[in-house]
C-alpha cells in the first residue's frame, strides 16, 4: 500500500481538547501526559474550562508538534487513560 501524503506539515501548532470528569486524577493525569511528550509546553499553551453544570472540565493546550507520530503516541496514551473521557 503506497505511503500517504501528510495532511499537516511539520513542525506545526496544533489543538488538542482533552475532556473528563472535574477532578484531581483527571487533571494530573491530562498535564502529566501532554507534558511527557511535550516537555517544552508553555504555561500560555492551555485553557480550561467547566461545563455548566461543574461536573466536568475540558483543557485545550495547543502543542508545536514535530511529527505525526508525535501526536498519535499522545492521542494514544490520552485515550487510553480511564480518567480521560474524550480527546479531540
Amino acid at each position: 500500500m503506497p505511503k500517504q501524503p501528510e495532511i499537516l506539515t511539520f513542525p506545526c501548532q496544533f489543538p488538542i481538547k482533552i475532556i473528563g470528569k472535574k477532578s484531581d486524577e483527571f487533571e494530573i493525569a491530562a498535564l502529566g501526559i501532554v507534558r511527557k511528550h511535550f516537555p517544552d509546553l508553555a504555561e500560555n499553551a492551555l485553557s480550561s474550562k467547566m461545563s455548566k453544570d461543574d461536573h466536568y472540565l475540558a483543557f485545550t493546550v495547543l502543542v508545536t508538534a514535530t511529527s505525526q507520530e508525535q501526536l498519535d503516541n499522545l492521542y494514544k496514551e490520552l485515550s487510553s487513560n480511564p480518567n480521560i473521557l474524550m480527546v479531540l
